[in-house]
């Protein structure tokens, strides 16, 4: 790897973050997106020991819609999820259920995130897969090329998985992360943990999980505004929806004074509200998936959790992606790591960039861009070592992705 590494990182006096919720659109679709691969890798793994090549990271979802008023919410048209990308649809002549998993794997996921969902009845699933290989795959006669990229979506056995031979990068890209996270980053992931967090929902049923959060933070200046639905059936008139929306702007100004002691704090909620209309967010499910609505993978939270607009950035969606080898996954999570990591050491403030070549060892990046707060350039031989180690860890991280255990968006 080539290994390049710089001063000149300071610590912000300016903040621009936004926080997508558990139940916004897009967190949704990077939620399906996610769960359909951690279903499908386990499927291949428990039948054939290995997982076969899949991606899942263009998948959208399009809104249906509801009838909403006091005391009452339905859904009258279906959401539907547009599963787009690719799949192994059999090793030799062992076929994979692959439309069976897709399904299950979508509802279980939106009726888990959103409870107030019949998802087997008002989610309609359409999967879109392909099996090309990507270009690469060039016609020819010899015993080499038959097991080459013909193969990449069509093998005979696990022999023809390329990856199992030698892990190598599927793409030429870059993952991108930092630390520590600044003021407004904590804010942002803190509240909205908070209010989407299963205590929470669980004393406020009232209150639904599509939340946006905006903070704007200038030195200890901070205006945050919040998009909190409510649920209609559990909101009987507009006495109630306004007391709740005060309710909510309060708790959140007591959550940040707790994250963000010493700070001056401007908190408003539902800026759109109209209520002499009225004009409400007050939603059957808690999600605007389910009035017209879109979401797609990549388009919400970056795989730290939060959409900071003056910090570097990655445009990959890290949801739905192959966990074996796909860069555009596990090197946006293995660059976070390592700023944890060289953080840790060093009390300074790091971003990291780790670039890929397509075809090179997975293990090895191309290229590795380190910036500092220090005075001087970390040294070299400290950002090797912890690079060496986040990639010797690649086999935790994959099993951390399958089993849920951690975050891509």
């Amino acid at each position: 790897m080539d290994i390049i590494t710089t001063t000149g990182l300071s610590s912000a006096p300016v903040e621009l973050v936004e926080r997508k919720g558990a139940g916004h659109p897009d967190t949704l679709a990077d939620g399906v997106a996610e769960a359909i691969s951690r279903a499908y890798s386990h499927y291949c793994r428990d039948y054939f020991g290995a997982i076969l090549h899949h991606n899942t990271d263009k998948t959208a979802l399009l809104g249906g819609s509801a009838n909403v008023r006091f005391g009452h919410g339905e859904m009258t048209t279906p959401i539907i999820v547009m599963v787009n990308g690719r799949m192994t649809p059999r090793l030799g002549d062992e076929r994979i259920p692959v439309e069976d998993i897709v399904t299950r794997a979508a509802r279980e996921y939106l009726a888990d995130a959103l409870p107030l969902l019949d998802a087997g009845m008002w989610v309609d699933v359409r999967p879109r897969l392909t099996q090309a290989s990507s270009p690469g795959a060039v016609d020819g006669t010899s015993a080499q090329a038959d097991a080459a990229r013909q193969r990449w979506f069509a093998p005979r056995s696990l022999d023809d998985l390329a990856e199992r031979h030698r892990a190598f990068a599927n793409d030429t890209s870059a993952g991108v992360g930092y630390a520590p996270l600044g003021v407004a980053e904590e804010l942002a992931l803190g509240i909205e943990n908070h209010l989407c967090g299963e205590a929470f929902r669980s004393d406020h049923r009232y209150y639904g999980t599509d939340i946006k959060l905006m903070v704007a933070r200038n030195g200890r200046r901070v205006h945050l505004t919040a998009c909190v639905p409510q649920i209609a059936r559990h909101t009987p008139d507009l006495d109630t929806y306004v007391a709740r929306r005060t309710q909510v702007r309060q708790i959140i100004e007591e959550q940040a004074a707790r994250i963000a002691p010493n700070h001056q704090i401007t908190v408003s909620v539902n800026t759109r509200d109209v209520d002499e209309r009225p004009e409400l967010y007050l939603t059957a499910t808690g999600s605007s998936i389910e009035s017209g609505d879109e979401g797609v993978v990549g388009r919400g939270n970056r795989a730290n959790g939060v959409i900071s607009m003056l910090r570097p950035w990655s445009a990959e969606g890290v949801s739905g992606k192959n966990p074996v080898y796909h860069v555009g996954k596990l090197y946006n999570l293995a660059a976070t790591e390592v700023a944890k990591r060289l953080h840790a050491s060093t009390n300074r403030a790091v971003a990291v960039a780790l670039v890929s070549q397509s075809g090179r060892d997975l293990h090895d990046p191309w290229q590795v861009i380190v910036q500092s707060s220090s005075r001087q350039p970390l040294p070299q031989a400290l950002v090797q070592s912890t690079v060496d180690e986040v990639m010797g860890d690649l086999d935790e991280l994959r099993e951390a992705l399958l089993a849920g255990k951690v975050a891509t968006a």
